[in-house]
């Protein structure tokens, strides 16, 4: 890695304070790949700067993942470390924060019995779920940000040479967090404040439907009353903003449970379970998926759609630019932090409970009730590009045009 010492050490201090936004005296726990060990000492070392009273590391290890899934019994697939668990939901329960540092490899379970990914997956969406609605309903802070590994690197620039690609991974990862700025919170401020203007645009229509079209897409998605658009940044329980995903480029807000009418087209492969999926689609029927097609990880696509019957409704809806930087890039990141915000995007799972007004206060069954969708997943899927067209239906019968050509209108 020839990157700078002082960049990194930049983009790890942006993590910690506009990421996290971490408080003095405040717990912080980063998940992390045992592949990315320098970056993470530099969020450590920048968290304890910060006023960070503890910082625990939970590390995860690609080899013993795999290793895991070719050899261990089945039935071993189907549980979850209770004391994990619970460690989780006490940690957020005393304020803890939590960043997730992404360094993938996107073909790591390639080849690997897709049903034997699922249940894993399955085992511990179950036995995380009550962290997991920590994170849903912002009553913690959380972020998401990026490291590279060769096995990435490679994937997005193939060809090059593995320390060649490494540092040019690095390059775009801080291109589009804006470090190249020379005030990168600054310019970070900026950008939330131009997102939150689109987001109160979206508000003050109180848009009833969007009605999509574009190659291999169309689509009548229907908002539920009293749905909320968001943008970058969130704030937890104790009034502290952060921001979850670095980068962001999206405004989102729920779909209405039962809602959704018609086909949409990926326009971006979809790195899910240790699989690219690629070249695939969605028929809705009420709000249900019940067709899906897809030239490559099919069977990875069908097994999430069964992962609980909420898998297969929509929980998300975001709207992204095709001129956003990340788009503008030209470069397919094979990882949905990046790609999501290339793109507008759905997502097939459990909604952000923040997204319709009152929603963190509402039980599983009342969010349902008012249109929201629940379950034990949340996977974001591409489908903007330059031919997108989104009018919005308002309750009289209006049609206000949103996106033209892939852009804002």
């Amino acid at each position: 890695m020839s990157i700078s010492q002082e960049k990194l050490t930049q983009y790890a201090e942006l993590a910690v304070k506009t990421g996290i936004n971490i408080q003095q005296g405040q717990t912080l726990v980063v998940n992390a790949s045992t592949q990315v060990i320098p970056f993470v000492r530099e969020i450590v070392k920048q968290a304890y700067l910060a006023g960070a009273k503890h910082v625990h590391v939970d590390w995860s290890d690609d080899g013993l993942v795999l290793t895991r899934l070719q050899y261990a019994p089945d039935e071993a697939l189907d549980e979850f470390p209770v004391w994990k668990a619970r460690s989780y939901e006490q940690l957020a329960e005393e304020g803890a924060a939590f960043m997730n540092i992404a360094a993938p490899n996107p073909e790591l379970l390639k080849g690997i019995d897709s049903k034997k990914v699922a249940r894993a997956r399955k085992a511990s969406s179950t036995a995380l779920q009550k962290y997991t609605d920590y994170r849903m309903n912002d009553v913690v802070s959380w972020s998401i940000v990026a490291a590279p590994t060769p096995e990435w690197a490679e994937k997005v620039f193939p060809g090059m040479g593995e320390a060649e690609a490494i540092d040019k991974l690095w390059e775009q990862i801080f291109q589009v967090n804006r470090l190249n700025e020379s005030d990168p919170v600054a310019a970070w401020a900026t950008h939330n404040e131009k997102l939150q203007e689109k987001a109160a645009f979206l508000n003050e229509h109180r848009f009833e439907a969007l009605l999509y079209k574009g190659p291999g897409t169309d689509l009548t998605l229907e908002l539920p009353k009293g749905h909320r658009w968001l943008s970058a940044a969130s704030t937890n329980e104790k009034g502290h903003a952060f921001m979850p995903n670095m980068p962001t480029e999206e405004v989102f807000t729920m779909p209405k449970r039962d809602g959704v009418n018609g086909t949409v087209s990926s326009t971006k492969p979809l790195h899910y379970g240790g699989t690219l999926i690629e070249n695939f689609s969605f028929t809705f029927e009420n709000g249900k998926v019940i067709d899906v097609k897809a030239e490559h990880g099919l069977d990875t696509l069908q097994e999430l759609l069964e992962t609980d019957e909420g898998a297969r409704h929509l929980g998300e809806v975001a709207l992204v630019p095709h001129q956003s930087p990340i788009s503008q890039s030209n470069i397919v990141f094979y990882n949905t932090l990046f790609d999501e915000n290339a793109s507008c995007h759905l997502a097939l799972g459990t909604a952000y409970p923040f997204t319709i007004e009152g929603g963190t206060k509402m039980t599983k069954d009342e969010l349902k009730a008012n249109g929201a969708n629940t379950s034990l997943t949340h996977v974001d899927f591409m489908m903007g590009s330059a031919q997108l067209q989104i009018d919005g239906k308002k309750e009289d019968g209006t049609i206000v045009p949103i996106f033209k050509d892939g852009n804002w209108a």
